[in-house]
C-alpha cells in the first residue's frame, strides 16, 4: 500500500468529524439515540436502545446528512466567535424566532427519510424533550450559539425514529 493511502486510513472521516463536533457542543450520540427510543417506543414496543443507536449511526453516515450538520454547526460556531456580520450574527446569537433557516437546514436531514421524519421532526422542536431542552436552555447564555444545534439533534433523531418505523412497521 502506498503512503498516500496508509495516510488516509487513518485521516479521520466526515462521519467521524461530524460525532467529534457534536460531542465538543455538548451532545452524545447516546443522548439523541434516547430521544429516538423516546419518540418511537409507543410504536414499536419491542424498540431497544440500540437498535436506536444504531439507526443514528445509520443517519449520520449519510452526505447529506453529514452536510448539513457541518454547516449548522459552524454557522454557531462563527456566531459564538464574532465572524458574522449583524444583523445575522444578533438573529443567531439570540435565536430569533423567525429566522426559521435553522429548521429548514434541519428539514434537509429528515427529508431523507420521508414524510414521516417530519411529523417526528415537527414534534421534537415543539415539544423540546430531552436533551433538545437543555440544548435551548444552555443556549439562552449571552456567548453561546446553538441555533442550529438544537434543530439539527432533533433532525437526527427524527430521521432515525424514521428509518425505524420504516423497518418496524407493522
Amino acid at each position: 500500500m502506498s503512503t498516500t493511502n496508509e495516510n488516509r486510513l487513518n485521516e479521520p472521516t466526515k462521519r467521524d468529524i461530524v460525532v467529534q463536533m457534536l460531542s465538543e457542543r455538548g451532545v452524545e450520540l447516546h443522548e439523541i439515540a434516547d430521544l429516538t427510543l423516546f419518540l418511537q417506543k409507543p410504536y414499536v414496543p419491542e424498540l431497544t436502545f440500540e437498535i436506536c443507536l444504531d439507526h443514528i449511526e445509520r443517519v449520520v453516515m449519510k452526505r447529506e446528512v453529514q452536510n448539513a450538520i457541518l454547516t449548522g454547526l459552524e454557522l454557531d460556531i462563527m456566531a459564538e466567535k464574532g465572524h458574522l456580520d449583524e444583523p445575522l450574527r444578533s438573529m443567531l446569537m439570540n435565536d430569533y424566532g423567525l429566522y426559521g433557516i435553522d429548521e429548514v437546514l434541519a428539514l434537509a436531514i429528515v427529508n431523507v427519510y420521508g414524510s414521516i421524519g417530519f411529523t417526528n421532526f415537527g414534534y421534537v422542536d415543539k415539544l423540546k424533550p430531552g436533551v433538545i431542552k437543555r440544548i435551548d436552555e444552555e443556549g439562552k447564555a449571552p456567548d453561546k450559539c446553538n441555533t442550529f444545534l438544537d434543530d439539527i439533534v432533533g433532525a437526527i433523531a427524527a430521521a432515525a425514529a424514521s428509518s425505524i418505523a420504516h423497518r418496524y412497521a407493522k
